[in-house]
């Protein structure tokens, strides 16, 4: 017999499963992103982000064994909603970090740090097939009833200019330009499997005001995934993925600077409802460059959301 869940189980899960690792900042691997969502819901999450990283730069820049070690604080709130019969959702995520790096620069000992507001990032996501508009009971009693599904759903988020920026630093927590990023994305439901693969691309506006008074361009940035999870029970799941990313690279008042990023990212998590109106999520994620110019890093990543 397929257990029961009951609303405030059904909608945590859901909390759970939709708030991104990481969101915000950059691309990142996120189970069940797509997932359906009952509709006339607001809701509120907390995380918090350790994340450890080597740096590789261009020799020529004779800067060596760099390191970054930051902690980001990340607010997020979401409604959902129903919108030309379909089930959309509108999302604002708000960072703040942090940061030190370290390394030698012309063998010479060099250290920084950085602390405050990051940039903000605006979703709004709607389902083309699947996940009809449903709230309450409603939308539980159609989840307890369907065994298999496919749901397909595009977004398009932009991430503002509005953290901390300094145009006299190489390092800033704020990247002083828009980005825009249309996504899609496709999930199979089957029984306690699902599964997931999603797309963006990431386009960027220039900065005027890079470092010192020059100008910064960057590539458009691809990003695919895909991601498993499995229902341990009703208020408890796993996942595993992994996901790829390739462009970005940058130019300086118009020279190339030779730096593609291409990166292959794997993680797990875990997501489990404490009481009915409250969930945390814990969260592993990798990332290995596949240039000889890029960053290798570890992140862990601790949630809690609610709803109302």
């Amino acid at each position: 017999m397929k257990p029961q869940r009951t609303l405030g189980q059904i909608y945590i899960f859901c909390a759970l499963l939709f708030w991104p690792a990481h969101p915000g900042l950059a691309q990142e691997l996120e189970p069940q992103r797509w997932r359906h969502l009952p509709i006339d819901t607001n809701f509120l999450s907390a995380a918090y982000i350790h994340n450890d990283a080597d740096i590789a730069f261009d020799p020529a820049l004779r800067i060596e064994d760099a390191t970054k070690s930051m902690d980001t604080l990340v607010l997020g709130y979401s409604r959902t909603f129903e919108l030309m019969g379909k089930s959309a959702q509108i999302q604002v995520v708000q960072p703040w970090q942090d940061g030190s790096w370290k390394g030698t620069v012309n063998s010479e000992p060099a250290a920084i740090s950085r602390r405050g507001l990051a940039d903000t990032q605006v979703r709004f996501a709607i389902h083309l097939l699947g996940a009809p508009p449903l709230k309450g009971k409603d939308y539980v009693a159609y989840r307890a009833a369907t065994e298999v599904e496919t749901l397909v759903g595009v977004a398009i988020s932009v991430q503002l200019p509005s953290g901390e920026y300094m145009d006299d630093k190489l390092i800033n927590l704020g990247t002083n330009q828009y980005t825009l990023r249309p996504e899609i994305g496709i999930v199979h439901g089957r029984g306690r499997w699902s599964f997931e693969t999603s797309g963006s691309l990431s386009l960027y506006t220039d900065n005027d005001s890079f470092f010192n008074g020059n100008r910064l361009e960057l590539d458009p940035l691809l990003f695919v995934q895909t991601n498993v999870l499995y229902r341990l029970q009703p208020d408890m799941w796993v996942a595993a993925g992994a996901a790829y990313a390739i462009g970005g690279e940058s130019t300086v008042n118009g020279v190339g600077n030779d730096d593609r990023k291409e990166s292959i990212l794997w993680g797990v998590a875990a997501g489990y409802s404490i009481t009915q109106w409250l969930g945390m999520k814990l969260q592993y994620v990798r990332s290995d460059s596949q240039t000889d110019i890029g960053t290798d890093s570890d992140r862990y990543i601790v949630s809690l959301s609610t709803f109302w």
